[in-house]
């Protein structure tokens, strides 16, 4: 498994933006879109693509498209769809996926109630969006369900993530030998005890769309 902690001065000031309690939900949705947009450019960097030729206005060259089927982008919803636009900028063509799982808050155990998916993923490079790595316990469900699939290989995108969370995903796949990248904005300090991200931003969800 590889683990990207991207660090670049615009993701740093972004972020600094994003975590302050004071920055409203409008700016707050605008800041995660952008940041995506950074994070995904780190994130395609092994995005398949195959040669072709072409023609500009002076001559016949070469060049690259991404190769067939197109990647599919799985927001984990609610928090995972502030993110969506973002990476869709940078990856027009891609299909778009959909999973629905949310956290016990005694537990901390995920659980899905939505799956919007193709059937089958047989050859699909898979790119999952969910703004906060923290326990661990639904990126590690979102990854199973996808291989289960057939994924072919899985790059989850962060905005934060925490290093108790980190842990859970390498100890989890740790003897599978799956083609796994988990890419982030930033590695933050711990887990408080209620599971939260510290310092974090706290509730990216409803920091997005409001208190549900």
């Amino acid at each position: 498994m590889k683990i990207n902690i991207v660090e670049h001065p615009l993701i740093a000031h972004k972020l600094t933006l994003l975590r302050d309690k004071n920055t409203n939900s409008p700016t707050f949705r605008q800041l995660t879109e952008e940041l995506v947009t950074l994070l995904a450019y780190e994130a395609t960097r092994d995005i398949s693509v195959v040669p072709i030729n072409i023609e500009t206005p002076v001559s016949k060259t070469s060049g690259y498209e991404l190769s067939a089927p197109p990647p599919v982008v799985v927001p984990i919803l609610r928090a995972g769809l502030g993110m969506l636009e973002g990476m869709a900028k940078l990856i027009p063509t891609a299909e778009i996926g959909f999973l629905g799982m949310i956290r016990d808050h005694d537990t901390l155990q995920p659980s899905t109630y939505a799956n919007r998916l193709p059937e089958d993923l047989t050859g699909r490079q898979c790119f999952i969006l969910d703004p906060m790595l923290a326990t661990g316990g639904t990126l590690i469900a979102a990854i199973n369900f996808l291989f289960d699939k057939g994924a072919r290989d899985i790059t989850a995108i962060a905005i934060l993530a925490a290093p108790e969370g980190i842990a859970a995903v390498e100890k989890a796949f740790a003897d599978k030998n799956l083609p796994i990248t988990i890419v982030a904005g930033s590695l933050d300090e711990k887990l408080n005890e209620k599971g939260y991200i510290v310092p974090g931003l706290g509730d990216a969800g409803d920091r997005l769309y409001g208190v549900v």
